[in-house]
């Protein structure tokens, strides 16, 4: 299975978003950045199965890009062998 992790440490919008995508699964400049281009390049352009993991998520950037998500986790729910986690970012306690 091919895993791709993204950081969001760097990525403040859609379009920093969508440029690291498009470099970690190899995707056409031509690529249209919106939901409706990602569900279908996930559903008939990409090679399965597939990991997409989001790291290092914000409280911030979970509110940002809700929609992003509910498209990735319905993508999981229609298409065989997609799966799609995410985390938020860690805090060190401090003393």
């Amino acid at each position: 299975m091919k895993e791709i992790y993204i950081d969001f440490v760097d990525i403040g919008d859609y379009e920093d978003f969508y440029e690291q995508l498009k470099s970690k699964l190899e995707l056409p400049e031509r690529f249209g950045d919106n939901l409706d281009a990602l569900f279908d390049v996930i559903s008939g352009g990409l090679e399965m199965p597939l990991h997409l993991e989001f790291v290092n998520m914000s409280v911030d950037q979970l509110e940002l890009f809700e929609d992003l998500l509910t498209t990735l986790e319905d993508s999981e729910d229609e298409v065989e062998g997609f799966t799609f986690s995410y985390y938020l970012e860690q805090y060190e306690d401090e003393e």
